[in-house]
């Protein structure tokens, strides 16, 4: 099969088209013919050697790709509940840039009708995660308020739309004035250029009680005091990113008296089973709501260039990705852009 091979690490043209074996199957995987796959910042960070020379996603440190829609094409032994032929999405650890791509039966979700391949290829990294760490770790209530950070990105998309039907108050920090009206649209409540805006000053005057519930951030050091301080009686943080730095300065007392809960989650680190059963609480929460396309990803890509990309013709479709994987870098845009149908026809 063809895969987007990368050729050590940089800049997009470290890809290239390179036939290489379908990969293993193991007892409980499907092999999905891929029909598209998103970008998400992981794929840009592997891309530029962040993670190292040996990423350790779980399927493949050769190809990159960490979420697809496609068909299933082939299956283990041990699966059952799909047929070949269906229509599928889900996360892989690794190798969703090319023809064909393993994934566990237990992280495959059905596409809803309807659903098309791009769409689908958008929703399992940004929504999955933010469904974890919004209401499975974030435990968010009705009527609750909610701080998230980095909200102009895929997964931060999902969680105004999430924590809006769940019917919590949500305050966001973007770091472009011009999204502003977007993510109101999504359903933010109070929006903070943090180019230009404390978001503690704007919480405290703006936020009935001068406090939040909870607060999801990705940045990491330079937010964990002012996010604790936020933080009202038995708050919880959840820090799914560390984009500012590791080492922060932590209000212990903070933390104490008002008996805070402070987690972190990277789903790299997750067991199989454990990442089995986040996909599941996902999709028996979320896939009716995807149906009724009242949850859907923000997709901000360009579609000409997708479309072609999708196409698979030789002579522009390894220039579109290259293109596309390099997409927003300083956006901060994470699920996005389609990668699909890695072909030489």
């Amino acid at each position: 099969m063809l895969a987007a091979v990368h050729n050590g690490f940089g800049a997009p043209d470290v890809l290239h088209p390179q036939d290489i074996p379908l990969p293993a199957m193991r007892p409980n995987d499907l092999l999905v013919r891929v029909h598209a796959a998103g970008l998400n910042r992981a794929e840009l960070n592997w891309r530029q050697g962040k993670y190292g020379p040996n990423p350790g996603f779980g399927d493949s440190d050769q190809v990159i790709g960490l979420e697809m829609a496609g068909e299933v094409v082939a299956m283990g032994p041990q699966v059952s509940g799909f047929r070949l032929g269906e229509r599928v999405m889900g996360i892989v650890g690794g190798g969703a840039y090319a023809q064909y791509a393993r994934i566990d039966a237990g992280m495959a979700m059905r596409v809803p009708e309807g659903i098309s391949d791009v769409e689908a290829a958008s929703i399992p990294e940004a929504m999955v995660t933010a469904h974890h760490v919004l209401q499975h770790l974030g435990n968010l209530q009705a009527g609750e308020r909610v701080l998230i950070h980095g909200a102009g990105g895929g997964v931060g998309t999902t969680l105004i739309q999430m924590a809006r039907m769940a019917g919590a108050s949500t305050i966001v920090t973007t770091s472009s004035a011009g999204k502003h009206e977007r993510l109101r649209a999504l359903g933010a409540d109070i929006t903070v250029d943090y180019a230009t805006q404390d978001f503690a000053e704007v919480i405290a005057s703006e936020v009935t009680g001068g406090r939040v519930d909870v607060v999801i951030c990705n940045m990491g050091a330079p937010y964990l005091e002012r996010n604790v301080r936020s933080l009202d009686m038995a708050g919880r943080l959840i820090q799914l990113g560390l984009q500012g730095g590791a080492s922060g300065t932590l209000p212990m007392d903070v933390m104490m008296t008002r008996r805070l809960r402070i987690e972190g989650t990277v789903m790299k680190s997750l067991s199989t089973a454990q990442k089995v059963a986040m996909t599941q609480r996902f999709a028996q929460r979320w896939l009716p709501v995807i149906a009724r396309r009242q949850l859907l990803p923000a997709i901000p890509f360009d579609a000409g260039r997708a479309s072609s990309c999708a196409s698979g013709k030789s002579a522009t479709f390894w220039k579109d990705c290259a293109d596309l994987l390099q997409l927003d870098q300083n956006k901060k845009i994470a699920a996005s852009a389609l990668y699909s149908r890695v072909s030489d026809t």
